[in-house]
């Protein structure tokens, strides 16, 4: 995104209530250093993070560029894991762990909030992962971040891992988790790491990221809101704004999630099969466990194609101000169907003509 399109999706999701944007990893680029800056000087109402990896050079791009925060954060991180360290670090844990509290202590000379991840957490040995976290948190961290870089941890196995490190930091510290989506697991290890002790979830609208994405922020959202039965925390999302930031991201980056993506995906509240438009026909909690208005969706909407039944096409005839007689349901619902059966959902104006046409008398 350019810095402009940044700075829109930026004050949508002040709207929207998050408690911290990450703006942008100032080392990587000019753009990205101007982002984070621009960011840091217009919104104020939100913690504003910036990205670094665990050496100087990164952290003090990272701190120039949030001088202008009201609230600001640096991220630092550097992988934990053997197989990082040994094929693209090239260097002991005993290196990796002096570098990553050398980063936190310089980052906290420039700010009091410093966030610290261990890249690629989950494939990371818990031991040395247990004392890295404990060393950072001793060098100023006050979060401790356990990505699950390559979607590679499953909902029983993360919720360990979380609960461990929960344990171990107590309260020195806020866990946080950063999930991938490589297995699809992603809000599931989210939702998981939430209940064995993480209270910060990094995430994205519309679950976009590297390669498969990341947790989807209006998925794990939802997921608590509709699940407090299951997941009794507390969450300051304005959830009505989560249709609108995901549409103004898609604008913005030029495509949208697929179709049957939860949430906000243009067929999440949309039904066909004859027996669920019945069923929301008559009572919208048979097939809906939330309102669309809830997160920013206008309505409901019932698809007409060949899986329809009656009840859902004789709804759609009285809303485009047709009455029809029982026997000339059945009439148009039987050419409705024969169309229906050549083509990909039928349109108003479709099912119009051939209500006006049973209506007129006229035989095809």
């Amino acid at each position: 995104m350019s810095v402009a399109e940044k700075m829109r999706l930026a004050h949508k999701l002040v709207e929207l209530g998050v408690d911290i944007i990450e703006a942008g990893f100032p080392i990587a680029s000019d753009g990205d250093y101007e982002a984070v800056v621009a960011v840091s000087r217009e919104v104020s109402e939100v913690q504003v993070a910036a990205l670094a990896r665990s050496c100087a050079l990164d952290v003090e791009r990272a701190a120039r560029a949030l001088e202008k925060a009201n609230k600001p954060r640096i991220h630092t991180f550097i992988a934990t894991s053997d197989i990082h360290l040994k094929y693209k670090l090239k260097k002991s844990r005993q290196q990796v762990l002096d570098d990553a509290v050398a980063a936190v202590e310089l980052a906290r000379r420039y700010c009091g909030d410093v966030e610290f991840s261990a890249e690629d957490a989950t494939r990371t040995d818990p031991d040395y992962l247990e004392q890295v976290s404990r060393a950072v948190v001793a060098a100023g961290a006050r979060t401790v971040n356990l990505p699950d870089t390559v979607g590679y941890s499953t909902p029983d196995e993360h919720a360990a891992l979380i609960s461990r490190m929960a344990y171990v930091l107590g309260e020195s510290a806020i866990v946080s988790v950063h999930c991938h989506d490589d297995l699809g697991l992603a809000t599931a290890n989210s939702l998981a790491a939430v209940q064995s002790g993480a209270r910060q979830v990094e995430c994205t609208i519309n679950g976009i990221g590297e390669r498969a994405g990341n947790c989807a922020l209006e998925e794990i959202v939802m997921a608590i809101k509709i699940r407090s039965d299951r997941a009794p925390y507390e969450i300051r999302v304005n959830t009505e704004h989560l249709y609108p930031a995901s549409q103004m991201l898609a604008e913005i980056i030029t495509f949208g999630p697929q179709p049957n993506k939860a949430i906000v995906g243009e067929n999440a509240f949309a039904h066909e099969a004859g027996i669920h438009q019945d069923g929301m026909l008559k009572e919208r909690s048979t097939y809906e466990i939330m309102d669309p208005r809830s997160v920013g969706v206008p309505e409901s909407r019932l698809v007409l194609g060949k899986h329809s039944g009656r009840h859902a096409l004789s709804k759609r005839c009285e809303d485009l101000g047709i009455q029809l007689t029982r026997e000339q349901l059945g009439e148009v619902y039987t050419r409705f169907t024969t169309l229906a059966d050549r083509k990909k959902g039928v349109r108003n104006d479709e099912i119009a003509a051939i209500a006006r046409e049973v209506l007129s008398g006229i035989v095809v």
